[in-house]
């Protein structure tokens, strides 16, 4: 069985000129002195006669990727670091959800609420209260709750170790460009990631049931189980719910959004149409509308599902390794076997409805895996320490 994928060499491993790597051939699409463009600045785009050119978006940094085998179609500096804001909370995922039962209860204590920075985004858990797991999820990803991640973190052993589990998650992703300093995203000195990171992160995601449903979840009760104290907690990303004048987004599997003063709105998409799978990540949109974050990432993707059969790669993402209830997964430099993504499927539930999960794969073909190692810049700032609006109308600082 192959080993995990590594950087090597000044390049990385998403060096795929021939003769980089001997472990493999070039993809199978790409011819054998293919280069990733990824470490490129600007817009990164392979023009054909009949591909249209990617949209002209504001974002500071983009990335579209087909997940059936990894190929960036497009990227606009995607090695650029910048804060994340609530999408690092994929991250937190990887790491923590599969150390816990969903069916598993905590009771939540102010031990675990301690230390939640004034102006997070909440999802209401109250202390005292006991709650299932799966509860502490719907919290995390469809109202971006520090509460929930400050709980989940306890129960993990503490927000430093899980601060320090995260890390070592990235890494051993390939994420090269990711420094982790709060778990839930919020606005700290030196936190950053990068687009390509945070596709790793939304691709490495899907590979996993539990991460697919709660990010494809568009509302829940708290907790699920009713009771005279339960509530409905409905997923802040509008391109998946339809809010605040942003259409929903046909075919869009979720994954998760983000706004902080200093990240402006970040946002991991992912969406399905016609047995295709594409996977956009957009980090602060320059234009200052209201929904820019979610149009923008509407028009990457409408040009993705165009471009996609036809486009040539700019690079390519690194083949996941299925997640196991025991642990992460693993980029794989080279896979024959397909690899398979869940989505769960709630749309055509009623709204407040409990939801069921419907769990179906799509096969990704095999592909040359690539890890991308990127100068990283240093950010600092100051804490933002009250809630402010987001131009989009949220008020959510992770």
């Amino acid at each position: 069985m192959p080993g995990p994928a590594a950087a090597d060499g000044p390049h990385g491993i998403d060096d795929l000129r021939a003769g980089a790597h001997a472990a493999g051939p070039a993809g199978p699409s790409e011819p054998a002195d293919f280069e990733s463009r990824l470490d490129r600045r600007g817009v990164q785009f392979l023009p054909r006669p009949d591909v249209p050119e990617p949209p002209e978006v504001s974002a500071l940094s983009w990335m579209v990727t087909d997940l059936a085998d990894g190929k960036v179609l497009a990227a606009k500096d995607a090695h650029r670091p910048l804060p994340p804001a609530s999408t690092l909370k994929t991250l937190f995922a990887l790491t923590v959800l599969p150390k816990f039962s969903q069916g598993a209860v905590h009771t939540v204590s102010l031990e675990d609420l301690a230390g939640i920075e004034s102006g997070s985004s909440l999802a209401g858990l109250k202390e005292d209260m006991p709650y299932q797991v799966a509860d502490l999820w719907h919290g995390v990803f469809l109202s971006s709750g520090s509460d929930a991640v400050h709980t989940l973190a306890s129960m993990n052993g503490g927000w430093r170790k899980t601060i320090d589990d995260m890390q070592e998650t990235a890494r051993r992703l390939g994420a090269r460009d990711t420094r982790v300093e709060s778990a839930d995203g919020f606005d700290t000195p030196g936190q950053v990631s990068s687009a390509y990171d945070l596709s790793l992160f939304g691709q490495a995601g899907l590979t996993d049931r539990d991460f697919a449903h709660f990010a494809s979840t568009k509302r829940a009760e708290l907790p699920q189980d009713g009771g005279p104290d339960a509530f409905t907690l409905q997923n802040t990303n509008r391109l998946l719910v339809g809010s605040r004048g942003v259409r929903p987004y046909d075919g869009l599997i979720g994954v998760k959004n983000g706004y902080t003063t200093h990240a402006g709105n970040t946002l991991i998409a992912a969406a399905r149409r016609d047995g295709r799978t594409l996977l956009v990540t957009l980090m602060n949109p320059q234009s200052g509308g209201r929904n820019a974050v979610y149009e923008e990432t509407r028009d990457l993707l409408d040009w993705g599902f165009e471009a996609a059969p036809r486009a040539a790669a700019v690079g390519v993402l690194p083949t996941m390794e299925p997640v196991e209830r025991t642990g992460e997964p693993q980029p794989v430099a080279h896979r024959s076997r397909p690899v398979p993504l869940h989505k769960a499927g709630v749309a055509a539930q009623p709204d407040g409805a409990r939801p069921t999960r419907n769990w179906w794969f799509l096969s990704a073909a095999g592909a040359v895996g690539i890890i991308a190692v990127a100068g990283l810049g240093t950010v600092l700032w100051r804490r933002r320490r009250t809630v402010r609006a987001s131009p989009s109308g949220e008020s959510e600082s992770a």
